[in-house]
């Protein structure tokens, strides 16, 4: 589309067809438009029909959940102001981009915006609402990371300037870019939900969360300044305990919500 803004990336492996389909529906419902880049096996004929169906780009896996974002966002065009990825089992609720794009005209020294995002179970029942507002940005170098990546919006040339996701993280790669925008500008809240998570209660092992804890914590050791980085320890342990009992908690929610076979 010739005077489309806002890129999307969906990255994918194909192996969730049903939710990838109301993914990309709840995109292309927006009342504002983007341009789609869809992230997995090319030679797949579902994820080849749903581009086609939903006039989205495909282009190849480069084996990486990082690496896939990179290369989506890679094809962007000069007419593209703002960026984002979403996860192929994930949803923009109604309005999300009106309401991020519009928070990004209103501040131009605005480099990220992001709002409240719905966790649903596997059936799209909703579990609980995240509504981390203006606040969660000031705490993101030390405490838990409290904006949802569904539904934020960045602009390109923000991304540009950080140089993307750093693909050396596994999983808090998106914590990295949100400390690394952060240098460079505003991160603005806005009240809607914007964005609907779904929280698959064992998609994520034991070992899974350690790791991510500890690609959180260094991702925030390269962010804090030396002497703030000396004293990380006295908090180190109440927030990795926080954030594991915020994981417990929507697991044991999604579970309980599960149907009973």
């Amino acid at each position: 589309m010739s005077g489309t803004r806002v890129l999307l990336v969906v990255p994918t492996l194909g192996k969730r067809p049903e939710m990838l389909l109301e993914n990309l529906a709840s995109i292309r419902t927006q009342s504002v438009p983007s341009d789609i880049v869809i992230v997995g096996p090319v030679d797949d004929p579902v994820i080849g029909k749903a581009a086609k169906d939903f006039d989205a780009r495909l282009v190849a896996d480069p084996g990486s959940l990082p690496g896939a974002i990179n290369v989506g966002v890679d094809c962007r065009e000069p007419r593209h102001e703002f960026v984002n990825w979403l996860g192929d089992d994930d949803l923009l609720e109604a309005g999300s981009l009106a309401t991020t794009t519009a928070a990004l005209d209103r501040d131009p020294s605005a480099v990220l915006a992001y709002g409240a995002c719905r966790y649903i179970d596997d059936s799209g029942a909703e579990l609980w609402i995240s509504r981390a507002g203006r606040w969660a940005p000031r705490i993101l170098s030390w405490g838990p990371d409290l904006i949802p990546q569904p539904g934020m919006l960045v602009r390109v040339d923000a991304w540009a300037a950080v140089g993307g996701l750093d693909e050396s993280f596994r999983f808090a790669f998106d914590l990295d870019l949100l400390l690394k925008l952060r240098r460079l500008g505003e991160l603005v809240s806005v009240p809607d939900v914007v964005a609907a998570f779904r929280w698959h209660g064992d998609s994520l092992t034991v070992a899974d969360r350690t790791t991510n804890l500890v690609e959180s914590e260094r991702a925030k050791g390269r962010a804090l300044a030396p002497m703030a980085r000396r004293f990380s320890w006295l908090w180190r342990r109440p927030v990795r305990a926080a954030t594991r009992l915020a994981a417990w908690e929507v697991s044991r929610r999604a579970r309980a919500a599960a149907p009973v076979r």
